[in-house]
């Protein structure tokens, strides 16, 4: 190892910190048989029971479940009407017994069985309360569970003044968020939607010709519903167009938390439409537009058990959440991160199309991304393979650092660093011959063995804090001395 590695190497410390996955950490979902006439039989099963039947079931369901949630009453009233259209009567059971039903239509899930990784990290909307030179922070991070599902979750805690890094107690009752009813769709921009995906046509125009400039997701399955009754023939195009709209106003909705429950104890499952199977990788970055208003935003994937779709999430307090489909000819692949402030008024955003190499987009509207230019191919052996990035450059006074993943032989991921021109980020000023961090012997095994990887780092007092993950499995944080990696990159 040359003088030039070693130095780098003493500036990589890792801390003690580890976040396992822990299977004891559930939270409730709605579980539904697979065919409406299941559905039925199942209610109709509980509906034949006896008044002190349903009672004395009731109190052993609560008996076994209330202690392990906040309040699963709502939830299953919640499940109750989500299965109210296959009831057999219109008469209104009691709530015990509505109760009851939505239980039977209610599992619990273990959303981190199997895996807690691929962490980012942004400063926390709140810091108040901090002894001087603290940083508060949000950690967001992959959790897997039964089914390889993919859930988002929340950490928070604090970088001290002498770096010390601590994480709040997640605690174990877990809530998902309410959705929101009816978002609201912009009709222009959700048009230019439907033509990127190949759905404009004479079906589109009927549809979107009925609504409002804005309309609600109420209004549109309205309008959907008229223009499927009104039509003469039902072709395979109109129902796939059909079909189509609503799958894309399905990818855009929001969701809601009490802004009172802890961030360790929010999740946010995958949704219907093309991110019902996962939520992954979202790198979190805090934007700033030009005029300085802050907004995160989060490049992540969505997943519908066959393809991938790069989506996009905005949020304020981590409390409201706002999903949006990205469109456009750039939109191909996993791992865009977005620059935390517009370069020359356009949005940036890095990207990988080919599963190779590093991309760099420009945008006038975060929605839509087409043109794309090369930044970075892989060069160096432990980054053959290929290359990508590991989350939102930050910003130096020497040029934005771009953290990458390389991945060589044996399937061997490492992360590196790069420097990119400031004003002109296709333009690569320096770069690490050799990983920043590399899996030791302690982060080999796994679900994925051999893989250091993180979704995002920050900047505090002269110190990248890396939380990475390890193997697909755990996640931890190292703390990177920011003037020798510098040196490192521009040597």
């Amino acid at each position: 190892m040359s003088s030039e590695e070693l130095a780098l190497k003493r500036c990589v410390q890792r801390t003690d910190i580890m976040l396992r996955p822990d299977p004891s950490r559930v939270v409730v979902r709605f579980f539904p048989p697979h065919t409406e006439d299941r559905i039925e039989r199942v209610a109709a099963r509980v509906m034949a029971l006896g008044d002190r039947a349903v009672k004395e079931r009731l109190e052993l369901v609560m008996r076994y479940f209330r202690d392990r949630h906040h309040d699963i009453r709502p939830m299953l009233l919640r499940h109750y009407g989500e299965i109210s259209p296959y009831m057999i009567t219109d008469l209104d059971p009691s709530e015990e017994r509505k109760l009851l039903i939505g239980a039977y239509f209610t599992s619990e899930f273990a959303l981190e069985s199997a895996a807690l990784f691929n962490p980012s990290i942004v400063p926390h909307p709140d810091q108040s309360g901090l002894e001087a030179g603290a940083l508060r922070f949000v950690l967001t991070l992959r959790a897997i569970g039964e089914g390889h599902l993919s859930s988002l979750e929340f950490r928070s805690g604090v970088i001290a003044a002498d770096l010390a890094v601590s994480i709040d107690d997640p605690g174990q009752l877990i809530t998902s968020p309410d959705l929101i009813p009816n978002p609201t769709y912009d009709k222009d921009v959700f048009s230019r939607k439907l033509y990127e995906l190949g759905f404009e046509n004479e079906t589109s125009s009927e549809v979107l010709a009925g609504l409002d400039d804005e309309f609600s997701f109420a209004d549109l399955l309205a309008q959907i519903d008229r223009v499927r009754r009104a039509a003469r023939r039902r072709s395979r195009v109109r129902l796939e167009t059909l079909r189509g709209v609503r799958n894309l106003a399905e990818g855009n909705y929001e969701v809601r938390f009490d802004s009172a429950l802890p961030l360790g104890e929010r999740v946010i499952l995958p949704h219907s439409g093309n991110g019902r199977k996962a939520i992954e990788d979202a790198r979190f970055v805090l934007f700033r537009d030009d005029e300085g208003t802050a907004v995160y935003y989060a490049t992540y994937t969505a997943y519908d058990g066959h393809t991938f779709f790069p989506q996009l999430l905005e949020t304020g307090d981590f409390a409201r959440f706002r999903f949006i489909t990205l469109s456009g000819e750039g939109v191909e692949n996993k791992g865009m991160a977005l620059f935390p402030r517009p370069i020359n008024g356009r949005y940036a955003m890095l990207s990988r199309q080919d599963n190779e190499n590093i991309y760099l987009m420009y945008s006038d509207d975060v929605h839509f991304w087409h043109d794309r230019k090369i930044v970075m191919k892989p060069s160096y052996p432990w980054e053959f393979v290929q290359t990508g990035n590991c989350g939102s450059p930050i910003e130096l006074d020497e040029g934005w650092l771009m953290l990458t993943h390389g991945v060589g032989a044996m399937r061997r991921y490492c992360i590196g660093a790069v420097l990119l021109d400031k004003d002109d980020p296709t333009r690569v000023i320096g770069r690490l011959k050799e990983p920043l961090l590399e899996p030791d012997e302690n982060e080999r095994q796994g679900y994925v063995p051999n893989v250091v990887y993180t979704c995002g780092a920050l900047v505090h007092r002269g110190t990248l804090v890396v939380p990475y993950a390890m193997s697909d499995h755990a996640a931890s944080i190292a703390l990177v001395e920011l003037d020798g990696l510098v040196r490192a990159l521009l040597a």
